[in-house]
């Protein structure tokens, strides 16, 4: 499906998500890039976060190459739907937690379908998705959100990471993949901050939490129970 170019077109963010570059993402996102780069390790910061929050049905939006619900799920009552505009990581993500039967969802969480239907999760992950979205904070988040609260259930826990933009002070590393991966289109966060967020979670949510580590903004999001 071709969409003209916007300023919520998402197509750019998720193109980058090759066959090719799914072999090496463990390798050079979830290690180098998290380790030296961002300086948010995934096996001491990201992974625990994540399992921490997973619950028996769960949304992961953005799936990337599956690595954190490989690493978590083997509960055989695991319920797990799959969300991404990228077919190659559905099929990624999917076959590499294929015992778990998940359901695979192409849509556009900036622009959805309605693929979603009106199904509920008690808990719904966005992990490096917000940064590879275009357009500032406020606008992206409010989308993002709101779609994604529709689909919460109360009691339910939107929780996620996101890599900052210029104000997290990026190390000679960070500075050069910031402007490499921005203008590429691979990331839209140059403006990125951790008070957007926050903001932009509190339109939509009843108690949020915002903190960093490293140059990297982890968030919580509840919906308070009916």
């Amino acid at each position: 499906m071709n969409k003209p170019s916007s300023p919520i077109d998402s197509e750019l963010g998720a193109a980058v998500y090759s066959d090719r570059v799914l072999k090496i993402y463990d390798r050079w996102v979830l290690g180098f890039s998290n380790r030296y780069a961002w300086k948010c390790p995934t096996n001491t910061v990201l992974l625990p976060f994540f399992q921490e929050h997973l619950s028996a049905n769960h949304l992961d939006v953005g799936v990337g190459s599956g690595y954190y619900l490989a690493h978590s799920s083997d509960r055989p009552e695991q319920k797990v739907t799959l969300l991404d505009l990228n077919d190659n990581s559905l099929k990624a993500a999917g076959s590499r937690i294929a015992h778990l039967q998940p359901s695979l969802v192409r849509d556009d969480v900036l622009q959805p379908s309605g693929a979603l239907g009106d199904r509920k999760f008690d808990s719904i992950s966005l992990f490096y998705l917000l940064h590879c979205l275009p357009g500032n904070m406020a606008e992206k988040g409010r989308r993002v959100f709101s779609t994604l609260g529709a689909h919460l259930a109360p009691g339910g826990v939107l929780y996620g990471a996101t890599i900052l933009g210029d104000e997290a002070n990026h190390n000679w590393i960070g500075r050069r993949l910031m402007k490499l991966y921005n203008r590429k289109g691979i990331f839209g966060n140059q403006h990125d901050t951790q008070e957007g967020l926050q903001s932009a979670l509190n339109e939509h949510f009843a108690k949020v939490a915002v903190w960093k580590v490293g140059k990297v903004a982890l968030f919580t999001a509840e919906k308070p129970s009916a």
